[in-house]
């Protein structure tokens, strides 16, 4: 029998494929395309999910080919300066194609001994108490212990598990190509910073080459968006916008999105599991979607891993919704206050006139580009010192760095105090006894995703708290 099967070839399910890979949970991965897709749906990475892959020693690779960028204006497109100060070691977005993205992370799932099956449509699931069977588009059946969804705003799981996805269906539609220009990127670039003034839905990003990302507002909301535009469509509304369309030829892919905003109502249903688009979806303002996803795969990583295991505790499992979906909820009203924003009525204009001047001040600008970035995210772990709860950014310890410590996705004990043991528990959490300037605590107890699950130096306390996260103690 499988472990997990996973649903999904994309960024999200190929995250949480390796997730589990770390602790040697056999996962296959089942995609009904028959390869990676070539659109480029996401075109950044921020600070919370650059941590996440530095947590797992693979950020390097992702920080070689993107590019790094202020994160001035990323709260509804209104320009501010980049805030300073940010609690984290990574404080600007990395400019990389999701393609990019997908590519690198395929290939560190490869090499923990991922499957990952294309043209694999999974077309219907029944589950029981022992587990899940899940039936393919060639009628093969495959029996797994758990099995989760990360196949999109369109999830077959979801849909097949009957969770309910309220929200509000798109009122607008992007058209969205990856083409070439044959006008000088001078004037390219003009007209597009002329037009983005009053329409800000549009654009052109140059890819080099004569290759430009380029959007712009569709004339209404198709009702089949799996349907491509063509590029005359494309074009139309360039010109419209534009009064050209900039001698646009060549396509490389076109597209379309819209702007629905849905949150589902379960992330888990028995042996089943919802994550990343699946679970929700929103506006691509700030520039969110793709980084929610990874993080959800690495909040549900380690807990669906110690499930299967044999470790978890009764609530492990079901806190990844407990923790996530408010997470998305509050996504989902960020991108629905970003839209409002950039909408042309007088209204909502005045509103983003007297927005840009509170962010003038550093404490607004720093707590709106903290929501994106998703740094700023507190679980609710109960009573207790300020960072319980709170993830950890990288400090600097005297033999290294703390994120060097995490990267098997185990829990960690660092310990300032040399006086604590996790006996009983050092089969889940490595102890660390090192000490760092730049943390104010004696001793700290991280979860694999790194968030702080303890503070203090009682040993009898910290024994009470492990149990919490990590299972009974061993032997």
């Amino acid at each position: 029998m499988i472990d997990v099967i996973v649903v999904g070839g994309g960024p999200t399910g190929v995250m949480l494929a390796g997730e589990l890979r770390l602790h040697d949970v056999h996962v296959v991965v089942l995609e009904k395309d028959a390869e990676p897709t070539k659109v480029v749906r996401g075109l950044g990475l921020h600070a919370r999910s650059l941590e996440v892959l530095d947590q797992r020693g693979v950020v390097e690779r992702f920080l070689e080919l993107g590019t790094k960028h202020p994160l001035g204006g990323f709260f509804a497109g209104i320009r501010t300066p980049p805030p300073e100060g940010l609690d984290t070691t990574h404080p600007y977005v990395l400019a990389i194609p999701q393609t990019t993205t997908e590519r690198l992370l395929i290939e560190r799932a490869a090499g923990l001994g991922v499957e990952i099956g294309y043209s694999r449509a999974l077309v219907g699931l029944d589950q029981d108490d022992h587990g899940v069977t899940a039936e393919l588009a060639d009628g093969t059946r495959l029996r797994a212990r758990y099995l989760v969804g990360c196949d999109g705003g369109r999830s077959t799981v979801r849909t097949l598990l009957g969770v309910d996805f309220p929200g509000e269906p798109s009122r607008v539609e992007t058209l969205l190509g990856e083409v070439e220009l044959t006008a000088p990127p001078e004037t390219v670039a003009a007209v597009v910073a002329e037009v983005h003034q009053t329409h800000k839905r549009f654009g052109a990003i140059p890819l080099g080459d004569g290759v430009y990302r380029i959007g712009a507002p569709a004339e209404g909301v198709a009702e089949d968006r799996t349907v491509p535009p063509t590029l005359d469509e494309l074009k139309q509304q360039v010109r419209k916008l534009a009064g050209t369309d900039f001698g646009m030829r060549s396509p490389r892919w076109l597209s379309r999105f819209g702007d629905a905003t849905r949150l589902a109502e379960h992330y888990r249903l028995g042996r089943v599991l919802l994550a990343g688009d699946a679970a929700h979806i929103h506006p691509p303002y700030g520039g969110q979607g793709l980084n929610l996803g990874l993080q959800d795969a690495v909040n549900l990583g380690w807990k669906l891993a110690a499930q299967v295991r044999g470790w978890a505790p009764e609530k492990l499992l079901d806190s990844y919704q407990t923790e996530r979906r408010p997470v998305a909820a509050a996504v989902l009203d960020n991108t629905r206050a970003q839209a409002e924003l950039t909408t042309l009525e007088p209204g909502p204009g005045a509103v983003r006139a007297l927005m840009a001047e509170l962010m003038q001040f550093p404490e607004v600008g720093r707590y709106l580009i903290e929501k994106i970035i998703a740094t700023a995210i507190r679980y609710d772990f109960g009573p207790g010192h300020e960072l319980l709860g709170r993830r950890l950014r990288d400090v600097r310890l005297r033999r290294g760095r703390l994120y060097g410590l995490l990267h098997g996705g185990r829990g960690l004990l660092l310990d300032q105090t040399g006086r604590l043991s996790v006996a009983g528990w050092a089969d889940r959490v490595d102890h660390v006894v090192d000490v760092s300037e730049e943390l104010d605590v004696p001793a700290v107890l991280l979860r694999p995703d790194g968030h702080v699950a303890w503070v203090g130096d009682d040993q009898d306390d910290l024994v009470d708290r492990l149990p919490t996260w990590f299972g009974a103690a061993a032997g």
